[in-house]
């Protein structure tokens, strides 16, 4: 028997079609990646494409001020600012913490976080509504190992206020602490994306990893960011296992974390030092290869 599944557009039109016309609703899901390569973007396109079909919208933005989002979005021809005004989105601010603000996030933690969403989502009214959370690793830098359990307290919560959600989790290759292990394994779905430097050049690539209840796309797409439009995914490329494999000591590194190694006792029922490397990670790029060409759930 065929469920019919209600879709959200993210409002990147190709992506759409790879995810057989968008994320569904009231799913939790994870935009993973380094930085500069085009999360927060995605994140505004997300945005945009719900208060362009008339939906209430939250914006929580640790890492930027509240302005350098709405410049952002008009970047990109999307008018955030008027949205602020004619009261269909509201940006939580958790940077400039500005004193008197109703929408300011004066601490990092979890269940603040959430009771600040949820006052948001009441002023804005009942129904489905839009989150993004730009990042949600921002809350736990300083104690990774709580990663899963937190990412779970949110998750649970928020699912019983409507919303579908873009959770960004950093991944950076100089540290270890700040992997999105924990957010991964509780989302309903996985985007990653990818740099590589090739002849001096930057590029970023996207690739849904994950998608619950969805036929999509596996192969890895180059993704270009223009100005005055926005995200858009050129094509799929055939990108080498080296392109995108992380350095030997950054991944000795991740092995060693307490957040990976907690992760993996609970899979393997050993540490993560007793796996190889190879079996876990290295062939993540092998994997790439393999599924270039493919498609699946």
């Amino acid at each position: 028997m065929e469920v019919e599944i209600e879709r959200i557009p993210t409002g990147v039109s190709k992506l759409d079609e790879l995810l057989c016309g968008g994320i569904p609703r009231g799913f939790f899901v994870a935009v993973t990646g380094p930085p500069g390569t085009g999360k927060t973007v995605l994140c505004i396109h997300f945005i945009g494409e719900g208060l362009k079909r008339g939906e209430p919208c939250i914006y929580v933005t640790t890492e930027e001020s509240r302005e350098s989002i709405v410049r952002q979005a008009a970047q990109f021809g999307m008018d955030f600012g008027d949205a602020l005004e004619m009261g269909n989105l509201i940006v939580i601010d958790a940077l400039m913490r500005e004193g008197g603000d109703p929408w300011t996030l004066y601490t990092l933690d979890v269940r603040s976080l959430v009771d600040k969403i949820i006052e948001a989502k009441k002023h804005l009214g009942y129904g489905h509504a839009r989150l993004v959370i730009d990042s949600l690793s921002a809350f736990w830098l300083d104690k990774p190992a709580v990663a899963r359990r937190d990412s779970y307290f949110v998750k649970k919560v928020l699912f019983q206020w409507g919303f579908t959600i873009l959770a960004i989790s950093q991944y950076a290759i100089t540290t270890s602490a700040a992997f999105g292990f924990g957010v991964e394994h509780v989302a309903d779905g996985i985007i990653r994306f990818f740099r590589s430097h090739r002849y001096g050049k930057l590029r970023r690539f996207l690739m849904i990893e994950k998608m619950r209840q969805t036929p999509h796309d596996t192969r890895l797409w180059e993704v270009e960011i223009i100005d005055g439009k926005g995200m858009i995914l050129k094509a799929p490329t055939p990108l080498r296992a080296e392109d995108v494999r992380l350095p030997r000591h950054v991944m000795e590194r991740i092995a060693e974390s307490e957040l990976y190694q907690e992760i993996v006792g609970e899979i393997y029922g050993t540490s993560a030092t007793e796996q190889p490397l190879d079996a876990e990670m290295r062939g993540s790029g092998e994997d790439i290869e393999r599924e270039n060409s493919g498609r699946g759930r």
